[in-house]
C-alpha cells in the first residue's frame, strides 16, 4: 500500500455548508436569511417568543425551593469503610474524618461524613467523624469499638 492509496475516514459525512460565497452556491446574497426582519439581522434574540402568546416557560408554574442553609452530609458505612482499608491500606483500629479527607477519598468541599449502619463489621473501629446515626453507634460499641463525634 502506498501513500496515495490511502482513503479518508470521513467519506459518508455531509459537508458543511459555505453560506454566502455567490448566487451559484444557491445560498448566496442573503445567505438562506429571507429578506428582511428582525431574524434576518444579525444578534437576533427572540429564541422564546411565540407570536405574542403567552411564552411556555411563562405558562408552566415555578417548582420546588433550595434550602441555602442544607448542611452537606456525605454518607459512609461499614461496607465502604471495609472496601476503602483495602484499597487505601487504612488502619481501621483509629481512622479520623481528617484523615479521609487530607487522603483526598472524601471531599471537604461536598460536606461533613456521616456513619451508617449498612453492612456488616467484624473487627472494633475506633472512628471520628462529625455524624453518625443511632443503629451504627450501637453496632460499633456492641463489637467493642469507639465512636467520637465531633460535632452535635
Amino acid at each position: 500500500m502506498k501513500i496515495n492509496q490511502l482513503k479518508s475516514n470521513k467519506t459518508s459525512g455531509k459537508r458543511r455548508k459555505r453560506v454566502g460565497r455567490g448566487s451559484g452556491s444557491g445560498l448566496g446574497k442573503t445567505s438562506g436569511r429571507g429578506v428582511k426582519g428582525q431574524k434576518s439581522r444579525s444578534g437576533v434574540s427572540i429564541s422564546g417568543f411565540e407570536g405574542g402568546q403567552m411564552p411556555l416557560y411563562r405558562r408552566l408554574p415555578k417548582r420546588g425551593f433550595k434550602n441555602p442553609f442544607s448542611k452537606k452530609i456525605q454518607k459512609i458505612n461499614f461496607n465502604t469503610l471495609s472496601f476503602l482499608s483495602k484499597k487505601h491500606n487504612l488502619n481501621l483500629e483509629k481512622i479520623s474524618e481528617k484523615e479521609l479527607f487530607e487522603k483526598k477519598i472524601f471531599h471537604k468541599s461536598k460536606g461533613k461524613l456521616k456513619l451508617l449502619n449498612v453492612g456488616k463489621i467484624e473487627k472494633p473501629i475506633n472512628i471520628e467523624i462529625s455524624y453518625a446515626s443511632k443503629k451504627a453507634i450501637e453496632a460499633l460499641e456492641k463489637i467493642g469499638g469507639k465512636i467520637n463525634l465531633l460535632t452535635k
